[in-house]
């Protein structure tokens, strides 16, 4: 693993990189999406047949009871268990992140109030391209449940028996195996066979966030989710977990980012001997191979001011403090999410903790946090003005509608005098 300065021209290259885009992604989504859309399901089952090899006919799109129930008689007790108690900490935590309806007086006759409803219909995507992801499945529906949004459909190429077997646990019922652009378009736009949801949520690879960028102006979407990304923030530490947790999210792509940023050369020393070793460890085509030499480093900074500003600027997915916590949090802005201490391992955040992981990369963490169950709902506002009220807010009615030259809008005021 490479040990860089930390220069303001390295910083420059390092933040443009995220910001190039992919020509050919994005006009393969896009034939993909317009198809979909026009065809439906003859179009859905022959992309999913090119890209993902599946020669499915319509009626095979769904999966069913009698495979879910299957998938669950093959998975161990463990599996179980663990299963179990990552929806028990996400649904905690999304318990407590659910906005509340609440209601304010904010002057004699003026009430306003806001309750809080859940969106109708969603789709959530599991990417299933070296595994199913059974962790996205947990992250993306047990918030939708806390929401109670009434209808949850999940979509992933080639569900394995633990997302089947999670699916029944979790009382998901409706799972299609398409993936890909496809998938997306299909629960966009709807199909004979694949309905359309209000809203889509969960990672993919670039052609599914390509798809996804496409049709948000006619379904809503979670957030853009480009390749991963983490960052480890130490002047000291224990070289074998900072090294672990780096290449824990190196191994999600090719394209993954993992950087230590450190104003201590020994520290970096020790951490590239460890990160070495360790790799050698995973089997040769483990993705980490690749994106842990190509795209990660260890970054000398000159000061920790220098750092800690970077890591603000790049506003990583995942960032960990493992030393010296409290004193660099208080001075960190934008990240998706953050591990304080040694023992906080990242992998705790991608599984079972509680906290999503479904986490802006690409810099929108400067932007926006990571998905929460706030993201399920729909927060309306109800105004309601008395007689009195009315009295009271008449004149800056009428006053602002004159300044703006909109005489409805002052009539509709005047009118009820």
């Amino acid at each position: 693993m490479r040990i860089l300065r930390l220069t303001l021209a390295l910083e420059k290259k390092l933040l443009a990189a995220r910001l190039v885009r992919d020509p050919q992604a994005e006009r393969i989504a896009a034939g993909v999406v317009a198809d979909v859309r026009r065809r439906g399901d003859p179009a859905l089952l022959r992309w999913t047949n090119r890209f993902d090899h599946l020669a499915l006919r319509a009626k095979d799109l769904w999966i069913t009871q009698k495979e879910i129930r299957a998938a669950e008689r093959n998975v161990s007790p463990g599996f179980l268990g663990a299963i179990r108690q990552a929806a028990r900490n996400i649904r905690r935590v999304a318990e407590k992140q659910l906005p509340r309806p609440w209601s304010l007086t904010v002057e004699p006759g003026v009430r306003i109030r806001q309750y809080v409803t859940p969106i109708e219909s969603i789709g959530c995507y599991v990417p299933g391209g070296r595994f199913s992801l059974v962790s996205t499945l947990l992250m993306t529906t047990v918030p939708a449940q806390v929401a109670g949004v009434p209808r949850v459909i999940a979509v992933c190429p080639r569900p394995n028996n633990g997302l089947l077997a999670a699916a029944k646990l979790l009382g998901i019922g409706e799972i299609a195996r398409i993936g890909g652009a496809q998938a997306i378009a299909a629960l966009a736009y709807g199909t004979k066979s694949i309905p359309r949801v209000e809203k889509i949520f969960g990672p993919g690879n670039k052609y599914v966030t390509a798809a996804k960028q496409l049709i948000s102006a006619d379904c809503a979407i979670d957030l853009p989710a480009g390749p991963t990304e983490a960052i480890v923030l130490a002047e000291r530490g224990d070289s074998r977990s900072i090294a672990a947790d780096l290449l824990a999210q190196a191994e999600h792509a090719p394209d993954a980012a993992s950087f230590l940023v450190t104003t201590s050369l020994a520290l970096a020393q020790e951490v590239a001997t460890e990160v070495a070793r360790q790799l050698r460890a995973l089997a040769p085509d483990n993705p980490a191979h690749q994106s842990i030499e190509s795209v990660g480093a260890l970054l000398l900074a000159p000061s920790l001011p220098a750092a800690r500003a970077f890591v603000n600027r790049f506003a990583p997915e995942h960032l960990s403090l493992p030393s010296d916590a409290a004193s660099h949090l208080q001075q960190i802005r934008s990240s998706g999410t953050i591990f304080l201490g040694p023992w906080s391992g990242q992998p705790f955040g991608d599984y079972i903790s509680g906290s999503n992981h479904v986490l802006p990369t690409a810099g929108w963490a400067r932007r926006r946090g990571g998905l929460s169950a706030a993201d399920f709902v729909k927060c309306i506002s109800v105004q309601e003005i008395s007689r009195v009220g009315f009295r009271s807010l008449r004149a800056g009615a009428e006053t602002l509608a004159s300044c703006e030259s909109l005489e409805a809008h002052r009539n509709a005021v005047r009118i009820r005098r």
